[in-house]
Protein backbone atom coordinates (compact mmCIF):
# COMPACT_ATOMS: atom_id res chain seq x y z
CA UNK A 1 0.00 0.00 0.00
CA UNK A 2 1.27 3.32 -0.58
CA UNK A 3 0.68 5.98 1.84
CA UNK A 4 -0.45 9.90 1.18
CA UNK A 5 -4.08 11.40 0.39
CA UNK A 6 -3.95 10.28 -3.29
CA UNK A 7 -3.16 7.47 -5.83
CA UNK A 8 0.12 8.59 -6.54
CA UNK A 9 1.54 6.65 -9.70
CA UNK A 10 0.77 2.89 -7.60
CA UNK A 11 -2.19 1.58 -8.28
CA UNK A 12 -3.46 4.29 -10.65
CA UNK A 13 -5.19 3.98 -13.98
CA UNK A 14 -3.57 6.19 -16.37
CA UNK A 15 -4.24 8.40 -19.44
CA UNK A 16 -3.10 10.56 -22.36
CA UNK A 17 -4.38 14.17 -20.46
CA UNK A 18 -3.93 15.48 -24.31
CA UNK A 19 -6.69 13.16 -25.67
CA UNK A 20 -10.54 14.97 -26.06
CA UNK A 21 -12.17 11.96 -25.15
CA UNK A 22 -9.76 10.60 -21.94
CA UNK A 23 -12.20 11.98 -19.63
CA UNK A 24 -15.67 10.81 -20.86
CA UNK A 25 -14.16 7.32 -21.40
CA UNK A 26 -12.49 6.76 -17.76
CA UNK A 27 -15.48 7.97 -16.51
CA UNK A 28 -18.03 6.11 -18.05
CA UNK A 29 -16.61 2.96 -19.33
CA UNK A 30 -13.52 2.41 -16.75
CA UNK A 31 -14.80 4.21 -13.48
CA UNK A 32 -18.87 3.46 -14.50
CA UNK A 33 -19.54 6.95 -12.90
CA UNK A 34 -21.09 10.62 -13.92
CA UNK A 35 -19.08 11.97 -16.94
CA UNK A 36 -18.21 15.07 -15.74
CA UNK A 37 -16.48 14.10 -12.82
CA UNK A 38 -12.65 15.75 -13.54
CA UNK A 39 -9.36 13.97 -13.44
CA UNK A 40 -5.85 15.25 -11.72
CA UNK A 41 -2.55 15.54 -13.66
CA UNK A 42 0.80 13.22 -12.85
CA UNK A 43 3.58 16.09 -14.06
CA UNK A 44 7.20 15.57 -14.41
CA UNK A 45 8.37 17.91 -11.38
CA UNK A 46 10.63 19.96 -13.19
CA UNK A 47 8.56 20.91 -15.58
CA UNK A 48 4.97 22.06 -13.56
CA UNK A 49 5.79 25.41 -14.61
CA UNK A 50 5.63 24.08 -18.33
CA UNK A 51 1.78 23.66 -17.97
CA UNK A 52 0.50 24.78 -14.84
CA UNK A 53 0.91 28.35 -13.11
CA UNK A 54 2.16 27.10 -10.05
CA UNK A 55 5.90 27.73 -8.74
CA UNK A 56 6.54 24.58 -5.80
CA UNK A 57 6.37 20.89 -6.42
CA UNK A 58 2.66 19.69 -5.03
CA UNK A 59 3.88 15.79 -5.16
CA UNK A 60 0.43 14.65 -2.52
CA UNK A 61 -2.19 16.30 -5.19
CA UNK A 62 -3.48 19.13 -2.68
CA UNK A 63 -2.71 21.82 -4.71
CA UNK A 64 -5.07 23.52 -7.30
CA UNK A 65 -3.45 25.70 -9.77
CA UNK A 66 -4.90 27.12 -13.15
CA UNK A 67 -3.43 26.06 -16.65
CA UNK A 68 -1.10 28.35 -17.95
CA UNK A 69 -2.84 31.14 -20.59
CA UNK A 70 -0.29 29.56 -23.35
CA UNK A 71 -2.50 26.64 -23.57
CA UNK A 72 -5.86 27.38 -22.77
CA UNK A 73 -8.41 27.42 -25.52
CA UNK A 74 -10.60 30.68 -25.56
CA UNK A 75 -14.18 30.13 -24.47
CA UNK A 76 -16.74 30.86 -27.89
CA UNK A 77 -19.24 33.36 -27.85
CA UNK A 78 -22.49 31.96 -26.24
CA UNK A 79 -20.54 29.73 -23.70
CA UNK A 80 -22.44 30.79 -20.60
CA UNK A 81 -25.55 29.86 -21.91
CA UNK A 82 -24.97 26.30 -23.11
CA UNK A 83 -26.48 23.85 -21.07
CA UNK A 84 -24.00 22.20 -18.68
CA UNK A 85 -23.52 19.33 -20.74
CA UNK A 86 -22.26 21.38 -23.50
CA UNK A 87 -19.83 23.29 -21.43
CA UNK A 88 -18.43 20.13 -19.59
CA UNK A 89 -17.05 18.92 -23.09
CA UNK A 90 -15.63 21.65 -24.25
CA UNK A 91 -11.73 22.00 -25.47
CA UNK A 92 -10.44 24.33 -22.61
CA UNK A 93 -6.74 23.59 -23.54
CA UNK A 94 -4.28 21.58 -24.95
CA UNK A 95 -4.84 18.81 -22.24
CA UNK A 96 -8.64 18.67 -22.14
CA UNK A 97 -8.81 15.68 -19.98
CA UNK A 98 -7.15 17.35 -16.63
CA UNK A 99 -8.72 20.63 -17.60
CA UNK A 100 -11.72 21.56 -15.45
CA UNK A 101 -14.34 23.96 -16.04
CA UNK A 102 -12.55 26.74 -14.45
CA UNK A 103 -9.41 26.38 -16.32
CA UNK A 104 -7.53 24.46 -12.89
CA UNK A 105 -6.00 21.22 -12.59
CA UNK A 106 -5.47 19.39 -8.82
CA UNK A 107 -1.69 18.60 -9.77
CA UNK A 108 0.72 15.61 -8.56
CA UNK A 109 4.69 16.42 -9.35
CA UNK A 110 6.44 12.93 -9.83
CA UNK A 111 9.95 13.83 -8.91
CA UNK A 112 12.71 11.36 -9.74
CA UNK A 113 14.14 11.50 -6.34
CA UNK A 114 10.98 9.79 -4.59
CA UNK A 115 9.19 7.89 -7.48
CA UNK A 116 12.06 7.24 -9.94
CA UNK A 117 9.80 4.16 -11.70
CA UNK A 118 6.71 6.70 -12.21
CA UNK A 119 9.12 9.33 -12.89
CA UNK A 120 10.24 7.12 -15.69
CA UNK A 121 7.30 6.23 -17.23
CA UNK A 122 6.19 10.43 -17.85
CA UNK A 123 9.57 10.83 -18.80
CA UNK A 124 9.21 8.08 -21.80
CA UNK A 125 5.71 9.63 -22.82
CA UNK A 126 7.22 13.34 -22.75
CA UNK A 127 10.03 11.59 -25.20
CA UNK A 128 7.49 10.25 -27.44
CA UNK A 129 4.89 13.26 -27.11
CA UNK A 130 6.25 16.19 -25.98
CA UNK A 131 3.85 16.32 -23.04
CA UNK A 132 5.14 15.33 -19.06
CA UNK A 133 1.98 15.06 -18.06
CA UNK A 134 -0.54 12.45 -18.24
CA UNK A 135 -3.82 12.09 -16.78
CA UNK A 136 -3.81 9.73 -12.79
CA UNK A 137 -6.91 8.39 -10.92
CA UNK A 138 -7.45 5.75 -8.47
CA UNK A 139 -7.22 2.18 -9.05
CA UNK A 140 -10.75 1.10 -8.78
CA UNK A 141 -14.53 1.65 -10.06
CA UNK A 142 -16.85 3.82 -8.44
CA UNK A 143 -18.41 2.79 -5.03
CA UNK A 144 -15.66 0.04 -4.60
CA UNK A 145 -11.69 0.44 -2.58
CA UNK A 146 -8.74 1.24 -4.21
CA UNK A 147 -7.40 -2.05 -5.24
CA UNK A 148 -5.38 -3.85 -3.23
CA UNK A 149 -3.95 -7.01 -4.32
CA UNK A 150 -2.62 -8.15 -7.85
CA UNK A 151 -5.40 -10.26 -7.69
CA UNK A 152 -8.12 -7.04 -7.34
CA UNK A 153 -5.84 -5.60 -10.07
CA UNK A 154 -6.62 -8.15 -12.62
CA UNK A 155 -10.25 -8.51 -11.14
CA UNK A 156 -10.99 -4.43 -12.04
CA UNK A 157 -8.83 -4.95 -15.28
CA UNK A 158 -10.95 -7.38 -16.50
CA UNK A 159 -14.42 -5.99 -15.51
CA UNK A 160 -13.71 -2.52 -17.26
CA UNK A 161 -12.72 -1.77 -20.80
CA UNK A 162 -9.01 -0.73 -19.66
CA UNK A 163 -7.06 -1.49 -22.08
CA UNK A 164 -3.87 -2.90 -20.57
CA UNK A 165 -2.57 -3.79 -16.75
CA UNK A 166 0.85 -3.39 -15.16
CA UNK A 167 1.71 -5.44 -12.28
CA UNK A 168 5.50 -5.19 -11.18
CA UNK A 169 7.34 -5.68 -14.74
CA UNK A 170 4.08 -7.70 -16.03
CA UNK A 171 2.39 -6.25 -19.33
CA UNK A 172 -1.00 -7.95 -19.68
CA UNK A 173 -3.25 -6.85 -22.71
CA UNK A 174 -6.50 -7.21 -22.62
CA UNK A 175 -6.88 -8.74 -25.70
CA UNK A 176 -4.74 -12.00 -24.58
CA UNK A 177 -6.75 -12.63 -21.64
CA UNK A 178 -9.30 -15.54 -20.96
CA UNK A 179 -12.88 -14.22 -20.23
CA UNK A 180 -13.04 -13.88 -16.08
CA UNK A 181 -15.32 -16.39 -14.90
CA UNK A 182 -18.13 -14.55 -12.54
CA UNK A 183 -21.78 -15.59 -11.74
CA UNK A 184 -24.36 -12.92 -10.66
CA UNK A 185 -23.52 -8.33 -10.79
CA UNK A 186 -20.60 -7.85 -9.35
CA UNK A 187 -21.56 -4.31 -9.24
CA UNK A 188 -23.82 -4.91 -6.03
CA UNK A 189 -21.28 -5.56 -3.85
CA UNK A 190 -20.46 -2.30 -3.42
CA UNK A 191 -23.00 0.51 -2.16
CA UNK A 192 -22.55 3.74 -4.32
CA UNK A 193 -21.08 6.51 -2.88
Amino acid sequence: MEFGPRALGNRSILGDARNAEMQKKLNLKIKYREGFRPFAPSVLEEEIAAYFELDRPSPYMLLVAPIRADRKIPLPDGYHEKPLYERLYFLRSDLPAITHVDYSARIQSVSRDTNPRYWELINEFKRQTGYGVIVNTSFNVRGEPIVCTPDDAYRCFMRTEMDFLVIGNYLLDKKNQPPLPETGDWRQQFKLD
